[in-house]
């Protein structure tokens, strides 16, 4: 297991400095001057200019200054942004919150639907009455639809619908400006409880619905399909049918039994969608006017803020990466074979 553990921990190494490299790269192929835009609609001289850009690195060489930011980042420190000068840390911090509880309750969504529609749909899909075969047809045509369809697009229909012709959601923001509630653990569900304020939290509530489930559509609908994929296989096995032969009821047979081992690839699908999540958080957060992360860095790549630009993705990808290494790790320990085959 430590073998299996080293070795994992190795291939971190490389997509590590290949993250770094591409994001450099891509964000030095923006087109546009950061010093000018920093200067805004005062413009600025060119001996200040390039002041500036000695000051801020700028004019060095792209290899120098790619070293320079591997340097900075190996020791921890991601630089301060053009525009604040507070710390990229700190900026990501204050944002990061509200896209992990974003997030969360798109998770709890997709795993909550999608589980028992996915089970609904391999029992329905092992029955000879047309019914249950319809039910299994619409799950899948449903799970389908919610994988190819853009979240932009969802997400505006969600609005026009919910929020313009029933008036029921809010189109945007976190919580309304009537609230005032003060950031202890930068959740603001958790944070509403904390403060006592009950009507906070129900507004609070409220404007996480539709942003959930806009970014929890994807990831409903992946696991779904893995769920019916998983469970239908089992229901195969011998042992289901030792279950059933022992006179076990057909709810223990499944729950218990079938359920248990159909989830462990559910698990490792899971795990990967925090990738998918975290991307479809930009567009969610930016259609939404959700203050994350996603909008953060929206707003970072028109004023060509590049300290915000490099460290945001960095630490996101860095979250990806140790994401995905945990999972690795975990169906590693729960499957053995996959640790002795690596």
């Amino acid at each position: 297991m430590i073998g299996f553990v080293i070795k994992r921990l190795l291939m971190l190494i490389p997509s590590f400095i290949g993250i770094t490299l591409f994001v450099f790269i891509l964000i030095h192929s923006i087109s546009g001057d950061p010093i000018m835009v920093m200067a805004g609609e005062r413009g600025i001289d060119d001996a200040r200019r390039l002041q500036l850009m000695a000051e801020l690195g700028l004019d060095l060489p792209l290899w120098q200054q790619y070293l320079n930011y591997l340097w900075d980042v190996l020791h921890l420190n991601l630089g301060k942004s053009f525009t604040t000068q507070e710390t990229v840390w700190n900026e990501f911090m204050d944002r990061f919150p509200a896209t992990v509880e974003l997030s969360f309750f798109a998770m709890v969504l997709g795993t909550g639907i999608g589980i028992p529609l996915g089970v609904l749909s391999a029992l329905a899909s092992r029955s000879k009455s047309g019914l249950m075969r319809l039910v299994d047809n619409f799950i899948g045509a449903f799970s389908l639809s919610g994988y190819s369809m853009p979240i932009f697009w969802w997400a505006l229909l969600l609005i026009a619908y919910f929020s313009i012709y029933l008036g029921i959601t809010p189109v945007s923001g976190r919580i309304s400006v009537i609230y005032w509630i003060e950031p202890i653990t930068g959740f603001m569900l958790i944070d509403t409880i904390k403060a006592g304020d009950w009507d906070a939290f129900w507004n609070a509530l409220h404007h996480l619905v539709l942003p959930a489930l806009a970014l929890g559509t994807i990831p409903l609908a992946v696991v779904t399909r893995m769920t019916r994929s998983a469970m239908t296989e089992v229901l195969r096995e011998d042992y289901i049918r030792v279950c059933r032969a022992k006179g076990l009821s057909p709810a223990r047979t499944i729950f218990i039994h079938a359920l248990r081992n159909s989830l462990i690839p559910v698990i490792t699908v899971i795990g990967l969608q925090v990738g998918a999540l975290i991307g479809g958080a930009i567009l969610t957060e930016t259609i939404f006017s959700w203050p994350g992360i996603g909008k953060w860095l929206v707003e970072s790549i028109g004023r060509r803020d590049y300290p915000i630009i490099q460290g945001g993705i960095l630490l996101i990808a860095f979250l990806v990466i140790i994401t995905n290494f945990i999972v690795d790790l975990t169906y590693g320990i729960v499957n053995p074979r996959i640790r002795h085959s690596r």
